[in-house]
């Protein structure tokens, strides 16, 4: 069970960057992740990384419109977005937290669902630049970045999960227990390596990356 992603070449691989909002991430968001700011000084290096190493480097984000009529489900699920407080399209807090934030030329996918890959030209843009294997780093680690790895995977792309540059919140009990954000972590990276990536530490993706320089 599982595979193993050998052979990185930076060439034809893209890092992808699943909602590193300030919806997110920023002390008091509304959908706020303490362990996602946590994490971002470790995906800040595999940013630096990437880009010294002509890894391509792509962000999503998670937006709605104000009307909210592509809200769907996520009205129903998460009050902040019912509310209009939180995700709305161009707003400040769906932009990419400055910590990690994009520089010029390094595109922004927006997107309504989990998947980076429903209903956008991510995977376009992959093909247009002879992307093989894609690195998915992010939050939160159970919705937009599985769901946007799995979708990779469909795709027949070599997935890889960053274990220490993705994150999430608590989960309440909601009939079947609460669990804490390093417990919902940890679960969605023993699903994700068993059926649909290889997960790594982002000091390990470095140096696969190295060694396919060579």
């Amino acid at each position: 069970m599982g595979y193993h992603v050998s052979r990185i070449d930076p060439a034809r691989t893209a890092l992808i960057v699943v909602d590193v909002q300030n919806d997110f991430v920023a002390p008091g968001a509304p959908l706020e992740s303490p362990a996602g700011r946590a994490m971002l000084p470790t995906l800040k290096s595999t940013l630096d990384f990437c880009r010294d190493t002509g890894i391509f480097v792509v962000y999503t984000t998670h937006v709605h419109r104000a009307d909210g009529t592509d809200m769907g489900r996520y009205a129903d699920l998460y009050p902040p977005i019912a509310q209009r407080g939180a995700l709305i399209d161009g707003t400040p807090g769906t932009e990419v937290h400055p910590a990690v934030a994009p520089l010029p030329g390094e595109p922004v996918i927006k997107k309504h669902r989990y998947s980076g890959f429903h209903g956008t030209d991510l995977e376009i843009v992959l093909r247009g630049r002879g992307i093989t294997t894609v690195a998915v780093t992010g939050v939160t680690t159970e919705d937009c970045v599985h769901a946007t790895a799995r979708d990779a995977m469909f795709r027949d792309f070599w997935t890889l999960v960053l274990a220490d540059s993705c994150a999430t919140y608590d989960h309440p009990d909601l009939g079947w227990g609460a669990m804490t954000a390093e417990e919902v972590h940890r679960a969605s990276l023993v699903v994700l390596a068993q059926s649909t990536a290889d997960v790594v530490t982002s000091e390990e993706f470095m140096l696969r990356a190295k060694a396919g320089m060579s």
